[in-house]
């Protein structure tokens, strides 16, 4: 299998080009520079593949490739790519199951599936709303209403930040007991040992790819992790401004100042996710990356080589991408 899908690898260390991915259903989605791709295992074994073309908005407006403010770019920009994939991926395994349903009645009609983008924008703001929710909003009630730690900004943000990171934890330990979940997890350790593979310079094979770890200091993983990190100390300096302005503070102007703050959090978290990759072989680095890569062990798993395959042929499209393949 391996040779027949080798590919000689195009990275150059010189002029390095910055690829990433996500898992979704049976499946990967790969980002480079000019095109995303997405390869999805079918039931009968074929493995379908979409790919068009990509051009961050920061192309179009040089300004918000700015520090800190490219990662609120490119965390709103991700959100959108990764709820797409999920629903393209989500389509299919729709099909399939369909067709598998239908298998026995050729005169079933076959629903038509795809999400409208109205719908792709509701999807998208639920998950945000849910997710703000949960990771934001309940942490700060919680420790308003338990703890008497209104006044002590540093006691008060660690609290609701353990808060934060351990409802981030029983998440994701309760969603990984699930078979479904479980090989989405393989499929992002699949994406991950692909982008190593490319990133070390071998040809990219399933082969090559075994021998790289699952755990890359660049996942979405360690940017949870470390957006939840930062909070703590960001939100206390803001508390500490608003005591200092007002004399006081309490759960309402905690919610006000918060909230729209977060978006800031992610770009200084792309900033600290970008310095500390960069520096994975000093001890600061290492250090730096560890708690994103403890939680990687849960939200990747190891990937057996159909899947290897899968991310292989999703990181080759993205790669050779050409529009003009696009219009056919």
């Amino acid at each position: 299998m391996s040779e027949d899908l080798s590919i000689k690898n195009k990275y150059d260390p010189n002029n390095p080009l910055l690829v990433g991915g996500q898992a979704v259903i049976e499946g990967v989605m790969m980002k480079a520079p000019h095109a995303i791709a997405t390869a999805v295992r079918r039931a009968n074994g074929n493995i379908e593949i979409k790919a068009e073309p990509y051009e961050s908005i920061s192309v179009k407006y040089p300004f918000l490739k700015t520090p800190f403010l490219r990662g609120a770019v490119n965390l709103i920009e991700m959100m959108i790519i990764g709820v797409r994939t999920l629903n393209y991926s989500a389509d299919i395994a729709m099909q399939d199951a369909e067709a598998e349903e239908n298998k026995d009645k050729p005169e079933a009609k076959k629903k038509k599936s795809g999400n409208s983008n109205f719908m792709l924008f509701l999807t998208l703001l639920l998950a945000f709303g849910i997710g703000i929710a949960l990771f934001f909003v309940l942490p700060l009630f919680v420790t308003t209403k338990l703890f008497n730690l209104e006044n002590n900004v540093l006691l008060f943000n660690l609290v609701s930040g353990g808060i934060r990171l351990g409802l981030l934890l029983i998440y994701i330990v309760a969603i990984s007991k699930m078979k479904d979940v479980h090989r989405i997890f393989q499929y992002h350790g699949a994406e991950h040992k692909l982008v190593f593979t490319f990133e070390q310079g071998k040809d990219l094979n399933v082969e090559n790819a075994k021998t790289f770890t699952t755990y890359h200091p660049r996942c979405g993983t360690s940017f949870l992790v470390v957006v939840m990190l930062v909070a703590i100390i960001t939100f206390a300096l803001l508390d500490a401004l608003i005591i200092g302005q007002l004399g006081y503070i309490n759960l309402p102007i905690r919610l006000a100042i918060h909230l729209p703050f977060i978006p800031i959090l992610g770009g200084i978290s792309y900033e600290f996710i970008r310095l500390s990759a960069k520096k994975t072989d000093t001890l600061l680095g290492k250090i730096l990356v560890a708690p994103g890569l403890w939680l990687q062990r849960i939200t990747t798993q190891e990937p057996d080589e159909a899947q290897l395959e899968v991310a292989l042929t999703a990181l080759n499209a993205a790669l050779n991408f050409k529009k003009e393949e696009a219009a056919r």
